[in-house]
């Protein structure tokens, strides 16, 4: 199944990187003039669903553009074909594909490509993360204030930006540095392998988190909600970390309130 699943990485990823700059048609989900859909996007997914599904016809499937499957296998593959859909709607070479598959409410495989800079995250349940063929680990790093630290905001920001702002102001206060990439799955990708130390976010979907929570914690770093409780991806508030900073992430998370 992982190979199956950097197969259809690669070949989306590929796609991707082709098509740079030739977008034809974007519309616009959920009311918001800023979450962008393109028809890359849509063939993207199609791409990898149709490869997937030649294998394993009886598996579900959640697409961040095909939504929910009916509910009639205990594995279910969780899609983003193009996450980073307005830098890559600009540009700007910050997007990935994310493809993790859950097996009874569990993530055990996850696959994040950057077709940018050709990097292969993957990871198994129970057998570690890699970048490409190397082994990545979190950071070590044991205080806020020499971390660098990354976020993402919601669509609807305009329209409600709190809490938001405030945790990206508490953040640009105590720590290190703050960074706002575009793509929840990088994001992820880079805490695992150490370029950040910490992620937090509350408004993800499933497809944007489910391959990066496995390889943050299959590279020893810690994942919860902004309480420090055990969570799942269908919980669009994340916090992901080496683990070493976790509580004083939850420390600066908690003065903005609920």
């Amino acid at each position: 199944m992982l190979k199956i699943a950097i197969e259809a990485a690669l070949e989306a990823g590929k796609y991707l990187k082709d098509n740079v700059g030739k977008v034809r048609h974007i519309e616009h989900k959920g009311g918001h003039e800023t979450n962008l859909v393109t028809e890359i996007d849509k063939n993207s997914e199609a791409m990898i669903i149709g490869k997937i599904k030649k294998l394993y016809p009886d598996h579900d499937f959640l697409g961040e553009e095909t939504g929910y499957a009916e509910v009639k296998s205990e594995y279910r593959w969780i899609i983003d074909p193009l996450d980073g859909t307005v830098n890559y709607a600009h540009g700007l070479p910050i997007y990935s594909v994310s493809i993790g598959l859950e097996y009874k409410g569990e993530i055990i495989l996850g696959v994040v490509y950057d077709p940018s800079l050709d990097e292969l995250f993957t990871a198994e349940k129970g057998k570690g993360a890699w970048l490409n063929k190397n082994r990545i680990q979190v950071t070590k790093t044991k205080r806020l204030i020499e971390s660098l630290v990354v976020t993402g905001f919601p669509y609807s920001i305009s329209q409600k930006p709190e809490p938001e702002l405030t945790h990206f102001r508490n953040f640009v206060m105590e720590a290190q540095a703050v960074r706002r990439l575009g793509s929840a799955a990088l994001d992820l990708a880079y805490v695992a392998c150490g370029r950040f130390d910490g992620f937090w976010e509350g408004t993800l979907n499933a497809w944007d988190m489910a391959a990066g929570v496995l390889l943050v914690t299959e590279a020893g770093g810690k994942w919860t909600d902004y309480d420090g409780n055990p969570t799942n991806v269908y919980n669009q508030q994340l916090l992901t970390t080496n683990g070493l900073i976790h509580e004083q992430m939850i420390t600066v998370l908690k003065k903005a309130g609920k």
